[in-house]
């Protein structure tokens, strides 16, 4: 009988420790990057003054939070199952995690990240500040480390804005345009529009500096300006010398050198933000509308000017479960005067958060002008929140250089997917999506986060 109870008491152990185990590593592989921030208590719009009314929001603050399930509470309630958390008090740091995702342009991604957060200043509008900074190596041998960071100074009078990266990169090109093809002109003309929907590998080295330095000059308007220089160095390709591939025809046409470019720019930006998180928005908008001038004499290899537009607005649908969200995105890139680089013109996934036009990989389709319309459905799958759930559906759209016309044709893409609550605190998702496009396009995208 002790010899039964023995082997039970052992098995029981066994499992438990297997299951923290698993747990563990389910974290360890999730995790793409989090930060920890205090909670922003809404500000009494009635008496600034009234303490009554501000422990009442802090009160229905903490009750709203202490209904959901994130991966802090997973693992405390598995390592220390009798400890209270409390929900409105986790401090702002430095955070090192494991910087793995996926998707079909960079394929599956192993790094390491780390990130910081925190609210600056004691108004409680004030927009939590992040910076971030990676090494990572993918399995379609990319190497890529960035610093960046996003700063709002207190009472959001000023937001800073700017990014450093290095990559050795090796970028899947489909050719020019909206996937359309052509069925007459030269064979330099076919092969830019690739009609076969071949795909071509572009091997460069790449660098890029950005700082943007917005005013805030009416709540929630700031008007910014900034500059950017992306670089690319020993850009190699197959056969660059007889119109062989799309990036060898543009090069040829536009007169830019077949092994390297810089595209180096003045910006100018107005934005509008309303959103009340942006991490995972519930309501609001966000807006941001820049003229990008790029100039020979100050190391541009050629001269352009570009009008990009980003509209973000989103609709919660109920106020029991604010979750549960419709969202709607439109982002745009316009070529106003002068010649982009191959590898730098518009396209699929080339937002700024590069997860525009899911279904397809990164400038799958891309032009001089380039259009991208996105709407999401998003609602809690589990009644603590822990699991929530996705669909979405995207249409793309460019010109070319045979005489298709922006908003001519579109190509669609659609997909679902899973959020697991990572920090319930600052609305941090672990995003997993499966997407389709045409041509035989599909993929699973994993990301920190919503798409937007």
């Amino acid at each position: 009988m002790k010899f039964h109870t023995l082997t039970a008491q052992f098995s029981f152990v066994y499992r438990k420790r297997s299951l923290l185990r698993l747990l563990l590593l389910l974290l360890f592989i999730s995790i793409h990057g989090v930060v920890f921030s205090q909670v922003i208590v809404p500000a009494d719009s009635l008496k600034e003054d009234s303490l009554r009314t501000k422990s009442l929001n802090r009160q229905k603050l903490a009750d709203n939070l202490n209904r959901q399930y994130d991966f802090s509470d997973l693992t405390r309630n598995i390592l220390h199952p009798k400890k209270v958390a409390d929900t409105l008090h986790k401090r702002s740091g430095i955070t090192i995690v494991p910087n793995i995702a996926a998707n079909p342009t960079i394929g599956a991604q192993l790094g390491i990240k780390a990130v910081a957060g925190k609210k600056l200043g004691n108004d409680p509008n004030t927009l939590l500040s992040v910076a971030a900074t990676s090494a990572s190596i993918t399995s379609k041998g990319i190497i890529y480390f960035y610093v960046n960071h996003n700063i709002f100074t207190p009472g959001n009078r000023w937001n800073i804005q700017g990014n450093l990266v290095a990559a050795k990169t090796v970028t899947p090109d489909f050719g020019l345009g909206i996937g359309r093809g052509v069925n007459s002109g030269s064979n330099a003309d076919k092969v830019l529009a690739d009609a076969a929907h071949k795909v071509y590998t572009i091997h460069s080295l790449y660098y890029n500096f950005r700082e943007k330095i917005y005013k805030e000059v009416e709540k929630n308007l700031f008007v910014g300006a900034g500059l950017s220089f992306e670089i690319r160095r020993s850009i190699q390709n197959k056969d660059t010398t007889n119109n062989a591939t799309p990036s060898s025809v543009y090069n040829n046409q536009h007169g830019f050198p077949q092994d390297h470019y810089s595209a180096d720019g003045f910006l100018f930006n107005v934005e509008y933000i309303t959103r009340d998180n942006p991490n995972r928005a519930y309501k609001g908008i966000y807006f941001d509308a820049g003229i990008r001038v790029n100039q020979t004499w100050i190391g541009s290899t050629k001269n352009s000017r570009q009008f990009t537009t980003d509209f973000r607005k989103y609709f919660s649908l109920s106020t029991i479960n604010p979750e549960t969200v419709v969202a709607f995105w439109n982002w745009g890139s316009y070529l106003l005067s002068g010649t982009i680089p191959y590898l730098e013109l518009p396209g699929t996934a080339r937002d700024g958060s590069f997860r525009s036009g899911r279904g397809y990989t990164s400038q799958y389709f891309k032009g001089t002008q380039f259009n991208d319309t996105e709407a999401e459905f998003r609602f809690p799958i589990l009644k603590n929140k822990f699991i929530s759930g996705v669909t979405f559906v995207n249409l793309q759209t460019a010109n070319d250089e045979q005489g298709t016309k922006l908003f001519q044709v579109f190509q669609p893409g659609y997909g679902a997917g899973l959020r697991v609550l990572f920090n319930k605190a600052t609305r941090t998702n672990l995003a997993l999506d499966y997407a389709f496009g045409k041509y035989g396009n599909k993929g699973f995208f994993l990301n920190l986060n919503e798409s937007f």
